[in-house]
């Protein structure tokens, strides 16, 4: 029986260390626009070494002051990626520098130019009064219908409550009413008439608890044809399958007249609260802009907007202050440095991929959509010398604002259909295609998803029908049956 022993053995590995530093870098490389903005102002907040550049012309004041984003190192490797660091960066914070040297050769030098900022500016940028809206809420819209309304302190309170329970479409679905009731201290007898009041306030179908309840308080409002109210009441899902026959069997009407009742009722509004279903406007800020001059094109970074970092030369007299402020003074202009570094790393590693980007999808640049090329993220990656997560981080909640559009850099990204005869084509083309065989269909015979199966393969397009149905949903497109039209 073997003993057991311990020894002592060196062994020599390769293997990369995920310092506080490189995961910063990582963490910079996937925020978005806006989240890089507050999380540089915290960062200003946070660090006294760090300064923003003034704006103003006080550039000779500036100069003097300390270094900018630009000018805080010599930049990083363009080749080595977020995910691929070179080891110097890796142990940069190990490293001792010559703070007061550094400080020094910094105190004279210019500000850095301004082009890459003016050239991003556009004199179409709306007004901050343009921005501005005045938002009424549906529920502020309903309670100030009901102060205008006579009703007992009981029935207010109910009214509140309903209010209080609609949900986005202005229904009343998850609150049964004789709780409401309850909770109000109102008889639930009472409560159907009070809920009938509220539903004819404007708009006239809030607080439905379903459908066919919405229509009807419509139909009363407007005084409709009683053959309205019976479809209404009696053949919803017949009418949503447009079986017309059914209708005109059942209730022993004309097909023209169902048809025309049909025609009312598809005027009527199904969700109540539509104009007061709006979210925050989300405002997109490009990440690069690509201009067109003559026959190419140039990525221009956007720097609008972003706060321009430095160290501040103020701190230099706390080096002399003891070895505590010394030790706590150089932690923070690391900590300083390797912010700056990772924002401009950030940068330009958004400006590669966008160039290579627009090389790739040239024809799309050139012609339009339906010319866009087939292109994963291997295929930037191995053009650009970095890793495809590196790639996806920096192509999510990016934005490229070009002669075409404003773009997500994912868009660019589609996988590839097969042709019978040319080469292959992108599925963000195909989806195009289907958009613009629907579009030109007889609204009276809409083409079936085989049929449009059928239509791109006359185009050298082989796609399955399952997948125009994919594609179809995914552009919110109904299906041939529901987009029928026979009045």
């Amino acid at each position: 029986m073997a003993g057991i022993e311990l020894r002592q053995q060196q062994k020599q590995l390769q293997q990369l260390v995920m310092t506080p530093q490189l995961q910063q870098a990582i963490k910079l490389l996937q925020l978005s626009r806006i989240e890089l903005v507050d999380m540089v102002r915290t960062e200003l907040e946070e660090n006294p070494v760090l300064e923003e550049l003034a704006e103003s012309g006080d550039q000779t004041r500036d100069a003097a002051e300390g270094p900018t984003a630009a000018e805080m190192a010599p930049p990083l490797d363009e080749s080595v990626s977020a995910a691929e660091p070179a080891t110097d960066e890796m142990t940069l914070g190990s490293r001792e520098i010559d703070w007061e040297k550094y400080l020094e050769n910094y105190a004279n030098q210019a500000p850095p130019p301004q082009g890459a900022r003016d050239l991003s500016a556009t004199e179409d940028a709306p007004s901050l009064e343009a921005t501005l809206r005045d938002t009424t809420t549906l529920s502020d819209y309903l309670l100030w219908q009901l102060q205008m309304t006579s009703v007992t302190n009981e029935e207010e309170q109910f009214a509140r409550l309903v209010i209080g329970s609609l949900d986005r479409d202005g229904y009343l679905k998850d609150a049964p009413v004789e709780d409401l009731a309850r909770q109000a201290g109102l008889d639930p007898e009472d409560a159907p008439e009070v809920l009938k009041m509220i539903q004819a306030f404007d708009p006239v179908g809030v607080a439905s608890r379903d459908l066919r309840e919405c229509l009807l308080a419509q139909v009363d409002a407007l005084e409709l044809d009683i053959d309205v109210r019976t479809v209404v009441e009696r053949h919803l899902e017949n009418l949503e399958k447009h079986n017309y026959l059914a209708i005109a069997k059942d209730l022993d009407l004309e097909i023209e007249d169902v048809y025309e009742v049909a025609k009312i009722i598809s005027g009527l509004e199904p969700r109540p609260a539509r104009d007061f279903i709006g979210e925050e406007p989300r405002y997109i800020v490009p990440d690069v802009f690509v201009h067109r001059i003559g026959d190419r094109y140039y990525v221009v970074p956007n720097d609008d907007g972003l706060p321009r970092l430095r160290i501040s030369s103020f701190f230099k007299s706390a080096m002399d202050a003891g070895a505590d402020a010394r030790e706590y003074v150089q932690s923070k202009m690391r900590s300083a440095q390797w912010l700056i570094r990772s924002i401009d790393q950030r940068r330009r590693t958004i400006t590669r991929v966008t160039e290579c980007i627009v090389d790739k999808q040239r024809d799309f640049f050139d012609k339009g959509i339906n010319y866009m090329k087939p292109l994963i993220l291997r295929d930037v990656a191995e053009a650009v010398g970095m890793h495809e997560s590196t790639i996806s981080r920096v192509t999510t909640n990016k934005y490229v604002q070009t002669p075409r559009g404003l773009f997500e850099l994912k868009f660019f990204f589609n996988s590839s259909i097969r042709r019978t005869s040319e080469e292959d084509i992108a599925s963000e083309s195909v989806k195009n295609k289907i958009k613009e065989i629907i579009s030109a269909e007889n609204p009276r015979r809409p083409h079936s998803d085989q049929q449009i199966v059928s239509i791109l393969q006359d185009n050298g397009i082989v796609i399955a029908r399952r997948t125009v149905a994919k594609y179809r949903e995914m552009l919110g497109i109904l299906s041939s049956g529901k987009r029928k039209k026979l009045f």
